[in-house]
């Protein structure tokens, strides 16, 4: 269990510390929802949450097959419904691996980044697509 204590500070921004390490976070309403998008917004860290999730998990596949992946990247495109409610309707993620790997080792690499416990978490109706590039 990781406890996470939050604070609402007012005019829409929290601080969330990360118990186990003290390390700090803040948030503020996106400036589409009557914020002034001064911080990363919740749905921008469930954004955030996948790209790291994911490229920590390729790490971890990475370290079990003896690779180096590091300075591999990932940007989340993340587009909210315009409808109500308000929820993210779709997270397009690109991951770019600058190394040369042969198709075996780009394929266990691409299903560990699937395997990802944030993507697993995702309700069923957040569109996600999952693009690789490589070298």
């Amino acid at each position: 269990m990781v406890a996470i204590q939050f604070e609402y500070q007012g005019d829409l921004h929290c601080r969330a510390v990360h118990a186990p390490s003290g390390t700090e976070l803040n948030t503020d309403a996106p400036k589409d929802n009557l914020g002034r998008g001064e911080s990363f917004s919740p749905t921008d860290l469930i954004a955030t949450a996948l790209g790291t999730c994911m490229l920590t998990v390729m790490g971890i596949a990475a370290r079990t097959l003896n690779l180096d992946i590091t300075g591999t990247t990932a940007t989340v495109e993340k587009e909210m419904t315009t409808a109500t409610p308000r929820r993210i309707e779709s997270l397009t993620v690109k991951i770019h691996v600058p190394h040369f790997l042969n198709p075996e080792n780009k394929l266990k690499l691409e299903r560990a980044a699937h395997t990802c416990p944030v993507h697993k978490s995702l309700h069923p109706d957040v569109q996600t697509l999952i693009e690789f590039s490589w070298g």
